[in-house]
């Protein structure tokens, strides 16, 4: 069998090609060491740039607040100032301080159309809860797989478990429903995601994690004991919340 040399210039592309995997993966490694030098709320906010930093330091307060009782392990931000058809939840490794997911997310069919204006602990609003919850358990009902919210709120969301505040899939959380209807369309109050992502999600924060929903709501800002009552010198002391 006659063997033929590859040509010279096929080894150049594969040394070329080499040499911009082992950079890339130096780069993230670098990038990786940088944040964990950093402090918490700084390296999600780097993590997640298109999220809103003042956001993530709320929710890291509140995480502050969380560990003091129990052990968190991933991090999950749902901004509700952000039109439902912008991806609004976000999902963080803690220990590597690093994005898990950057998904869409609903609301309550009562608390607004392609934005939230209305937030609700009582059960049978059909409107979204604000606040501090941890997961609570899985299981499989009328929406499919599920993952329970127990709300440490106290009078904002306190209700979340009797008023079955779950995060599940849903086919009203996609991007071609937003196009016909111009929004995402909503829940009973769930933070309900996409049917494609709503197993790999839960899967991932099913144990020990902590969900912090965020609207710019004065009495949940200055009230949520999350963010009040745990307030230390740590978290900057002073209000929950500064524009």
């Amino acid at each position: 069998m006659h063997y033929t040399r590859p040509p010279r210039a096929w080894f150049h592309v594969v040394l070329v090609l080499v040499l911009m995997a082992a950079s890339a993966t130096a780069l993230a490694r670098g990038a990786a060491a940088a944040r964990a030098s950093l402090p918490l709320a700084t390296a999600l906010a780097q993590a997640a740039p298109q999220a809103n930093p003042r956001v993530i330091r709320l929710a890291t307060r509140a995480l502050r607040c969380v560990r003091r009782t129990q052990a968190v392990h991933t991090l999950s931000v749902i901004d509700y100032s952000l039109p439902s058809t912008t991806p609004r939840l976000w999902v963080f490794d803690l220990a590597k301080r690093s994005l898990l997911f950057h998904v869409l997310v609903a609301h309550g069919s009562n608390t607004g159309g392609q934005f939230a204006k209305h937030f609700s602990n009582r059960e049978g609003s059909h409107m979204s809860s604000l606040g501090t919850f941890v997961t609570d358990g899985t299981y499989v009902g009328h929406n499919g797989y599920s993952l329970r919210l127990k709300g440490l709120d106290g009078r904002f969301n306190d209700q979340a478990e009797r008023r079955a505040i779950v995060i599940h899939g849903a086919r009203y959380v996609s991007r071609q429903f937003a196009r016909i209807e111009g929004r995402l369309g909503r829940s009973w109050g769930c933070p309900a995601v996409r049917e494609a992502v709503a197993k790999p999600l839960i899967d991932t924060i099913r144990r020990q994690s902590m969900v912090f929903a965020y609207y710019p709501d004065p009495k949940f800002l200055h009230g949520a004991p999350t963010l009040v009552d745990c307030a230390d010198a740590s978290s900057g002391g002073g209000p929950a919340y500064a524009p």
